[in-house]
């Protein structure tokens, strides 16, 4: 091994050890002190409840994190934006686990809140995957309601989705495992069985004081809407469970007699693990976000037996197209290659710009996939298109166009792969969040924005500079300096993976090892909904 093979392994685990630390400090949520209250409830956080529910030594994935993370700070933070996501197997079933963490102010819902929620029922609406919430949440967030309520993507849409989920025959079970209130209390009822865990569920449109403000009656939480309450006089709930651990093993239950589903038809065969080292990827990867790299070394450490079939090898060079198994599912790979290339004309491309050709080889190549049903994974490491009078004269916008089409109308499912920087339009052609990917990770190396934070920070500061010198003003070298500093850091800190993660623009940051993984569970998941449209670009045909 060189040099730099071992300075960049050193510099992708310390990155990799951020990660494990930021994650452990998250699954804390509200921290060991609200954790022990709620233990001395008798009652199970949001993570014990879904690890007890999810079959032991099963894999499973979390989605949303960092969903929330360095946001609300104001407000006392939000950490996982209060609710933990999972997809996991409950009785050997593909499901999707959506538990509010009660440690996070009461489970109360912020703005990103019911962004995460909306992303757990998208995720179950795509894949057709049944999905199981463990209610225990106070409410919207009131000191930020405005910002929750009333808008499309809002608190109101959770119930529009449970209706419209239930149409399209995807269980829904609901166990309310702590407080239910208001219009939150609408989300265990329409799903298809709701259960209620006795002394600390409860369930009502308004408690106690709102009732005694409102119509001056006098009554307790418990006999207002509690478990026998709901279970022997309302009727509202299903089932009614002593404790967390009964509620749960309901659930499992229910579950365990869910008939087959209807498959899409991916095609699978025997796992292989990848002949060359996984682990070398942590050396392959460079330091630097610029420096040059072989993106084939990354595909041979991440698919079975490291057999990679190129499709138009000696084409397009900028981009690898091409087919291989991950986990035993086919796949259709698109990546773009992060080493200066020479094409057949002796001219040279730079490594991560998307050329015409590539995006021509990438567009037919999608159409092929398409035909065939493979599903797509995007391995993103790209600056953007190429530009300059030869480009533009030889039609990239056209050959750019297209490309996104096909991306945009595929019919099969894509997933996604920050590995590295993920600027301006090429995040657009690569699949990112705008175009649907049914999942979309990022490595801790990724860098998502419109442009790199060095050539953001000099256009910033041509701008800044212009504004104080049409007030007289001028910088001397040093202040000069000192200003793009300040710029390039507040900058840098948009673009890092951490800041994409907790808006949900990915769905999470993962180590490179469980690429795999979070590849395989997800086409699993996608196996599960029938491909009913026929791939067609429309107007821009290839």
């Amino acid at each position: 091994m060189d040099i730099n093979f071992n300075k960049n392994e050193d510099h992708n685990k310390l990155k990799l050890s951020e990660l494990r630390k930021k994650l452990a400090e998250v699954k804390l949520g509200g921290g060991k002190k609200r954790i022990e209250k709620h233990h001395s409830k008798g009652k199970m956080t949001a993570r014990e409840r879904i690890d007890y529910l999810l079959d032991k030594s099963s894999d499973s994935i979390e989605v949303g994190a960092f969903a929330g993370e360095g946001m609300y700070e104001e407000h006392g933070g939000c950490p996982s934006a209060g609710v933990v996501v999972k997809v996991g197997y409950v009785k050997g079933k593909q499901c999707v686990v959506v538990a509010n963490d009660a440690t996070v102010k009461a489970g109360a819902w912020f703005p990103i809140t019911g962004k995460k929620n909306l992303r757990a029922q998208e995720i179950s609406i795509e894949n057709r995957l049944p999905i199981i919430y463990l209610v225990d949440s106070a409410g919207v967030y009131l000191p930020m309601q405005d910002e929750i309520f009333p808008d499309k993507e809002h608190f109101g849409r959770i119930f529009r989705n449970n209706a419209i989920m239930s149409s399209m025959g995807i269980t829904q079970i609901s166990a309310v495992m702590g407080s239910c209130v208001a219009g939150g209390a609408y989300l265990p009822i329409m799903s298809d069985e709701a259960l209620i865990v006795d002394k600390t569920g409860s369930i009502f449109l308004a408690g106690s004081y709102l009732v005694k403000a409102a119509i001056g009656e006098s009554i307790d939480n418990e006999t207002l809407g509690g478990a026998t309450t709901h279970s022997e006089i309302s009727g509202v709930t299903d089932y009614k469970a002593k404790d967390d651990r009964d509620a749960l093993d309901k659930i499992k239950n229910i579950v365990g007699k869910i008939g087959d589903f209807e498959k899409a038809g991916f095609n699978r065969v025997t796992s292989k693990k990848p002949s060359e080292k996984q682990e070398d990827i942590y050396g392959i990867l460079p330091k630097s976000r610029g420096d040059q790299y072989d993106m084939l070394e990354i595909i041979k450490r991440l698919v079975d037996d490291s057999e990679f079939e190129q499709y138009k090898e000696g084409y397009g060079k900028s981009l690898l197209t091409g087919y291989a198994r991950i986990d035993g599912w086919a796949v259709g790979i698109v990546a773009n290659q992060r080493k200066v290339v020479k094409t057949k004309k002796g001219e040279m491309q730079f490594g991560g710009v998307i050329y015409s050709d590539s995006a021509d080889k990438a567009t037919r190549f999608i159409a092929n996939c398409n035909q065939k049903k493979i599903p797509l994974v995007f391995l993103q490491d790209v600056t953007g298109f190429m530009v300059g009078s030869k480009s533009e004269h030889g039609g990239i916008i056209k050959d750019g166009a297209k490309m996104v089409n096909a991306v945009s109308n595929s019919v099969v499912p894509k997933f996604t792969i920050v590995i590295g920087n993920s600027y301006g339009a090429g995040n657009y052609a690569m699949c990112g969040k705008a175009y649907d990917p049914r999942l979309i990770v990022a490595w801790p190396s990724a860098e998502l924005a419109v442009m790199s934070g060095n050539s953001a920070a000099k256009v910033l500061l041509q701008i800044e500079k212009a504004s104080l010198e049409k007030n007289g003003e001028a910088l001397d070298a040093n202040k000069e300096k000192e200003l793009f500093g300040k710029i390039k850091a507040r900058y840098d800190n948009q673009i890092s993976p951490y800041y994409a993660a907790s808006r949900l623009w990915t769905d999470a940051i993962i180590d490179p090892l469980d690429t795999r993984k979070w590849i395989s569970m997800g086409i699993e998941a996608a196996n599960h909904s029938p491909i009913e449209k026929r791939f067609n670009m429309g107007v821009l045909q290839v």
